[in-house]
C-alpha cells in the first residue's frame, strides 16, 4: 500500500509542488486548501482535494482520522505586508491553525511526521552577516516571522514532551512556475509579468539587497528528503530539527533583474524607487545541514531557473500551459 501524505495549503505555489513531488514518488496525496490564495488549476489531478480552513474542527478531524504517514504542512497567510498591518490575522491563521493540526495529530496516536515550512530570512532579521546557519540568533522584523518562529518552538515542544516527529524547513526565497507575485520572492513573478508586458522593472533602493533565491523544485525535494528521512536527530530542542533551504548564494535584485531579462531575451527599463523601511538588506542561508543530514542539495542554478519561470509565464499568456 503506497504511503499517504497530507499538504496543507496544496493549492498554493510551493504547496503545488511538493505535491508533484510525492506522486511522482508513488505516494498517496491528499490536499487541505481553502483556496484564498490556492488556485484550483494548481491542484494535480492525481491528488485528493479537501477544501477546508485549517482552523476549523473540520480540518483537525481530516488530520485526526487520515492516517497520514506525513504532513507537510503549507498553508499559511504569506504576505509579510498584511502581517504587519493585521497581526491578529497573521497569529490566527499561523499560530492557531497551526496548533489546530499538531493537536488533531496528539489526538490521533498515529505516528505523523510534519514537516513545517518555515523561512529563512524572515526569520534571521539583518544583525549577523550571512550566509545565516541554523544556530544564528533569531530576530524577526515583522509579525510573518514572529509567528514562524513561534510555530518552531511549539514543534519542539511537541517533540519534547509529546515525543511527536517534527521538522521545520526554513526556506530562502522561493521562485518558479506557478509563482504568486504575494510571496516572499514575488519579484521574480513580478519582474516575468513586466517583461511580458513591455514595462519597466521598479528595483526599491538602490537594488544592491540580496537575496537567497531557491527554486520550487528544489523545495519540493527538499520536503520529500525531509519526510523520508531516517537520519535526524532527536527532537526537543529549537535548531535540532530546523533545515536551511537555499543555496548559500546571495544575489541582489539588480544581479536577478539583469539574469532574468537575459534568459528571457528581451530588455526592461529599470525603474529605482525609494528604499522600503525595514527590509533586509542581505540574506543567504548556509545549507550544509540539509546536505548532511538530510542529503539534499539545490539541484537548479539561477538562471535554468529563471529561465524555467519566465517560460511558464510565458505559456500561460498563450495559453500553452494551463497548470
Amino acid at each position: 500500500m503506497a504511503k499517504s501524505v497530507l499538504v496543507t495549503g496544496g493549492a498554493g505555489f510551493i504547496g503545488s509542488h511538493v505535491a508533484d513531488r510525492f506522486l511522482a514518488e508513488g505516494w498517496s496525496v491528499t490536499i487541505l486548501d481553502d483556496l484564498s490564495s490556492g488556485r484550483t488549476e494548481n491542484i494535480p489531478p492525481d491528488a485528493r482535494f479537501v477544501r477546508g480552513d485549517i482552523t476549523t474542527p473540520d480540518a483537525a478531524a481530516l488530520v485526526r482520522d487520515g492516517g497520514f504517514d506525513v504532513m507537510c504542512h503549507l498553508a499559511a497567510q504569506i504576505d509579510v505586508r498584511r502581517s504587519v498591518l493585521d497581526p491578529v490575522f497573521d497569529a490566527t491563521r499561523n499560530i492557531l491553525g497551526t496548533l489546530n493540526l499538531m493537536q488533531a495529530i496528539q489526538a490521533s496516536g498515529h505516528a505523523t511526521r510534519v514537516v513545517f515550512s518555515s523561512t529563512g530570512g524572515a526569520l534571521y532579521g539583518d544583525f549577523d552577516p550571512p550566509p545565516s546557519t541554523e544556530t544564528f540568533s533569531k530576530d524577526p522584523e515583522a509579525p510573518y516571522g514572529i509567528a514562524k518562529l513561534s510555530v518552531e518552538y511549539y514543534l519542539a515542544y511537541y517533540g519534547r514532551v509529546h515525543g511527536l516527529d517534527t521538522v521545520a524547513l526554513r526556506y530562502g526565497n522561493v521562485y518558479g512556475p506557478r509563482q504568486d507575485p504575494h510571496g516572499e520572492a514575488g519579484v521574480v513573478a513580478i519582474f516575468c509579468n513586466r517583461i511580458l508586458d513591455g514595462r519597466a522593472l521598479t528595483v526599491f533602493g538602490d537594488g544592491e539587497q540580496t537575496r537567497d533565491y531557491v527554486y520550487a523544485g528544489d523545495v519540493a525535494g527538499a520536503n520529500f528528503a525531509a519526510a523520508t528521512s531516517t537520519s535526524l536527530p532527536k527532537p526537543g530542542r529549537l535548531d535540532a530539527r530546523a533545515f536551511n533551504i537555499g543555496t548559500s548564494i546571495e544575489t541582489s535584485v539588480n544581479t536577478l533583474a539583469t539574469t532574468l531579462q537575459s534568459v528571457a531575451g528581451a530588455t526592461a527599463a529599470i525603474d529605482y524607487a525609494p528604499a522600503r523601511a525595514g527590509e533586509l538588506a542581505r540574506s543567504a542561508l548556509q545549507t550544509d545541514k540539509a546536505r548532511s543530514v538530510l542529503g539534499w542539495s539545490p539541484k537548479v542554478s539561477l538562471a535554468e531557473g529563471l529561465a524555467n519561470t519566465y517560460q511558464y509565464f510565458s505559456g500561460r499568456r498563450s495559453g500553452a500551459i494551463t497548470r
